[in-house]
């Protein structure tokens, strides 16, 4: 199915493509367990669609980060649902996303995430296709 969907894009495609992934799928987490179910699934369309598309030469890869910090992860709303209380403070959130990371940083940077990807779609990627690429603070060692 992705080769005949594709086949009226790839004259114009440049040959590579990012979907977006999430490493904290990388392991069983009981408490996103249905997030954690449709991550998995975005695993199995990337390399689908890399197996469908390499023999045009079009890459398909993931960028697979832990927490962004962004605008979200700066918001109280947010900040009370992952401590479980009204008034959370940023150093509460910080401490807690901390103890993911084997790297003693809370998230990392959007444009570490951007960097990431820019590398996939670069041409010292160009024999790299299906991969998740993680960008977690080595949260999968812990």
């Amino acid at each position: 199915a992705a080769r005949r969907r594709s086949r009226h894009a790839l004259p114009s495609s440049l040959g590579r493509g990012c979907v977006p992934g999430a490493a904290r799928r990388q392991r069983a987490n009981q408490n996103v367990a249905p997030h954690t179910a449709a991550e998995q699934c975005w695993l199995g369309l990337t390399r689908a669609f890399a197996l469908a598309l390499a023999p045009y030469m079009v890459r398909v890869n993931e960028g697979d980060p832990t927490a962004v910090y962004t605008d979200m992860i700066n918001s109280q709303e947010y900040k009370d649902g992952e401590m479980g209380h009204a008034g959370a403070t940023a150093e509460e959130v910080v401490a807690r996303y901390k103890q993911w990371n084997a790297m003693p940083v809370p998230w990392i940077e959007p444009v570490d995430v951007a960097n990431a990807v820019l590398f996939l779609a670069s041409d010292e990627a160009r024999y790299i296709t299906g991969l998740p690429l993680l960008v977690d603070l080595w949260a999968l060692l812990k």
